[in-house]
C-alpha cells in the first residue's frame, strides 16, 4: 500500500527532528525584534566581552561590546535570505536548462554543454570577491551571482538523469498519445527527477550559506551585515580570552547546515517511497531525420508503407541498413500482421510509422503515407496531432509504458484531453476515461482509475492502454506483440476485444509479433519480414496453405504441436541455412 511522502516523513526520525531544528531556528530569526532587546550592531562599551546575562545581554557581549545573543538572531535572517537566493537562482537555472538539454536533440544539448562548461572555468570564490566593487558589498546581490556559478552542478545532474528517462517507454507513449513536449517534461520527466534536485536543493542551500559566511569571515562584505562568519572571524581573534565567542556562532552555523542535509536526504527517500522502478531501455523518442522519398507512390492504402529503409550509423561513421525496401499497405478496417524472427525489423518499421525511432536512426529512402498524407518529413507539431488523432499504438510491456509515479486515471485523462479536437474539461476527460474503460472490459472502472500501475494486474494494464489508444477513435492501430507478456487465456481475451473494437471503429490495425498463432487468429493478410526485408506478404489462409519463400516455410514449420517431437532441424530449416552456408 502506497503512502504519502508527508506520512512517510512523520515516521522518519531523521526528518522530524532535522526538520524541528530548522523550524525552531528560522522561527527564532523570525522573531527577532520581540527576541532581542537590543540591535545587532548596538555598542555598549561597558559591556566590552561581557559574560552571559550580563548589562542585559543573554550571551554576553563581544570584543566591541555587542550583544551576542541579537546578532545571532539576525545572522540567521542573513543565512535564510542567502539560502533561499543562492539556491532558488540555481534550481531555476538547472532545471529548466537541464530538462531542455536532455530531452531535445543533439544541437540544442550542445549550446547548453558549452554555455555551462564555460560557466564553470569561473574560479567561484574569487570571482564573488573580484565583482566585491560592482556589488557593492550587498550579500543579496552577491548570492545571485553565486547562484549562477552553482548551476552547472544542478544541469548536469537533472540532463544526465532526463537522458535516461526520456527512453522510457512510457514516455514514448505519451508522445504517441499527442501530448506535447511541455506536459511530457512536467508531469512524466519531472516527477522522476525531483527526488535528486531536493536532496542537491540542501546541498545549495548549506553551499550558500557557507559562502556567504565565508566572504563575511574574510571581511568581504558590508561590515554592518550581522553574519556568522563575522562573529566566528571576531571570536576567533579574541579565542583565547572568551571562547565562547567563537563557540556559539560555529555551533549555530554547524546546526543549520548538517539539518539541511539530513532533511534533504529524508525529503528525496519519502518522495522515491516505495514506486517501482521502471525498467531501462534503449528506444528514444525523437524523429528521425529523411534524405529523399520516392517520386511517385505506387503503394495505395490507409497506410501505405514504400520503399522504407532505415540505417544506423556505424562506428566509422558509415550507415548500416537495419530496414531495407520495406513495402507494405493497410487497408481500412483490415488486421495485417508483420511477422518474423527477433531482429528482423518489425518493430523498427513500426517505430518508423509512428516517428518514434532512435535519434541515431536514419532514413536514407522510402515514403509512409496515412491516408494519402504523407508522414515523414513532418514537423514534431504536426507529428503529435497525427499521432495524437490518427495513429495509436498498444505496446507489449503494458507495465513499462504506464508512468509509475500518476494514477492510472491522471494518464488517461492527460491523454483524452491532448488528443481532444475541442477543450475538455478534467471532470468531462474522467467521464470519458470511465466509459472507455467499461468498453475494454474493466469490470471495476471507479477502482481502476484510482489505481497505481503497480495495483493492476498485466492483463488489466493492457486494457487500460487500448482503452487509451482508442480515446480518438484513431484510423490505425499499432499493435507491437500486444499479448506477448500475457498468459493464453488473457491473451485471448485481448484478440477478442481488439476484433470487437476494430469491428466497431472500422479501424486498421498493424499487428507486430512473432507469434504466427496470434496470425492466424486475428489477421486477414499478412507480412513476413527478414533480414531487414519483406520476403512474403499474403492472405493468411493462403499464406499457411502453401507459403511460397523457404523462410515462411521455416516458421510454419518451427511451431510444436503435441504430437511431434522436435529432434533434427525441420527440412525447410535446414535447406535454407545450407543456401545460405554455400
Amino acid at each position: 500500500m502506497r503512502r504519502s511522502p508527508v506520512r512517510r516523513l512523520l515516521k522518519d526520525p531523521q526528518a522530524v527532528v532535522s526538520a524541528s531544528l530548522l523550524f525552531v531556528i528560522v522561527l527564532m530569526g523570525l522573531l527577532t525584534p520581540v527576541l532581542a532587546e537590543h540591535g545587532p550592531n548596538h555598542v555598549n562599551l561597558d559591556a566590552v566581552n561581557a559574560g552571559a546575562g550580563e548589562h542585559g545581554y543573554l550571551l554576553g557581549g563581544d570584543k566591541s561590546g555587542r550583544d551576542i545573543f541579537a546578532r545571532l538572531l539576525n545572522s540567521i535572517n542573513t543565512s535564510v535570505v542567502s539560502a533561499l537566493i543562492g539556491a532558488s537562482i540555481a534550481l531555476a537555472i538547472g532545471v529548466a536548462f537541464g530538462l531542455v538539454g536532455g530531452y531535445f536533440g543533439r544541437r540544442i544539448r550542445a549550446v547548453t554543454e558549452w554555455v555551462f562548461n564555460l560557466v564553470m572555468t569561473f574560479p567561484g570564490l574569487l570571482l564573488l570577491i573580484v565583482l566585491m566593487p560592482v556589488t557593492k558589498g550587498d550579500f543579496r546581490i552577491t548570492m545571485v551571482v553565486f547562484g549562477v556559478l552553482l548551476s552547472p552542478g544542478i544541469y548536469r545532474l537533472v540532463r544526465n538523469i532526463v537522458v535516461g528517462v526520456k527512453n522510457e517507454l512510457y514516455v514514448d507513449a505519451a508522445r504517441v498519445a499527442g501530448l506535447p513536449d511541455r506536459r511530457i517534461l512536467r508531469r512524466h520527466v519531472f516527477t522522476m527527477v525531483r527526488g535528486p534536485v531536493i536532496i542537491a536543493s540542501a546541498f545549495l542551500a548549506g553551499s550558500s550559506i557557507a559562502v556567504q559566511s565565508g566572504l563575511a569571515f574574510l571581511g568581504v562584505g558590508e561590515s554592518t551585515v550581522p553574519s556568522f562568519g563575522a562573529m566566528i572571524s571576531e571570536g576567533f581573534t579574541n579565542l583565547y580570552e572568551e571562547p565562547m565567542q567563537f563557540l556559539w556562532p560555529s555551533l549555530a552555523l554547524g546546526i543549520i547546515t548538517a539539518s539541511l542535509v539530513l532533511l534533504g536526504n529524508s525529503l528525496r527517500d519519502a518522495l522515491e517511497g516505495d514506486r517501482p522502478k521502471p525498467s531501462k531501455i534503449t528506444a528514444s523518442a525523437v524523429k528521425p531525420a529523411l534524405d529523399g522519398a520516392p517520386a511517385t507512390p505506387t503503394v495505395s492504402g490507409l497506410l501505405a508503407i514504400e520503399d522504407l529503409a532505415i540505417a544506423y550509423p556505424t562506428p566509422t561513421g558509415e550507415l548500416t541498413e537495419v530496414v531495407s525496401g520495406v513495402t507494405l499497405a493497410v487497408e481500412a478496417g483490415e488486421t495485417v500482421g508483420l511477422v518474423g524472427e527477433s531482429g528482423s525489423g518489425k518493430t523498427q518499421t513500426a517505430f518508423a510509422v509512428l516517428g518514434v525511432l532512435p535519434s541515431e536512426a536514419v532514413i536514407t529512402r522510402g515514403s509512409i503515407r496515412l491516408d494519402g498524407r504523407e508522414l515523414l518529413g513532418l514537423g514534431e507539431r504536426e507529428l503529435r496531432t497525427v499521432r495524437g488523432r490518427s495513429i495509436a499504438y498498444v505496446p507489449q510491456e503494458p507495465m513499462s509504458n504506464l508512468d509509475p509515479s500518476c494514477t492510472v486515471g491522471a494518464q488517461l485523462v492527460e491523454g483524452v484531453r491532448a488528443c481532444a479536437t475541442s477543450p475538455m474539461s478534467r471532470k468531462e476527460a474522467r467521464g470519458q476515461v470511465l466509459h472507455l474503460l467499461r468498453k475494454v472490459g474493466i469490470p471495476d472502472p471507479e477502482r481502476t482509475y484510482r489505481c497505481y500501475p503497480h495495483q493492476i494486474s498485466g492483463g488489466m494494464a493492457q486494457r487500460v492502454l487500448i482503452a487509451g489508444a482508442i480515446a480518438s477513435r484513431p484510423l490505425l492501430l499499432i499493435a507491437d506483440e500486444p499479448t506477448t507478456a500475457l498468459d493464453v487465456t488473457v491473451q485471448a481475451e485481448i484478440l477478442d476485444l481488439l476484433r470487437d473494437l476494430q469491428k466497431e471503429l472500422n479501424m486498421a490495425v498493424l499487428l507486430v509479433t512473432h507469434n504466427l498463432g496470434v496470425v492466424a487468429d486475428i489477421c486477414g493478410r499478412v507480412a513476413v519480414m527478414r533480414s531487414g526485408t519483406v520476403v512474403e506478404t499474403g492472405d493468411t489462409a493462403g499464406l499457411f496453405r502453401a507459403p511460397r519463400h523457404p523462410y515462411t516455410r521455416m516458421l510454419l514449420d518451427s511451431i510444436l504441436d503435441e504430437n511431434t517431437l522436435r529432434t533434427d532441424p525441420p527440412v525447410a530449416t535446414a535447406d535454407v541455412l545450407g543456401t545460405e552456408l554455400r
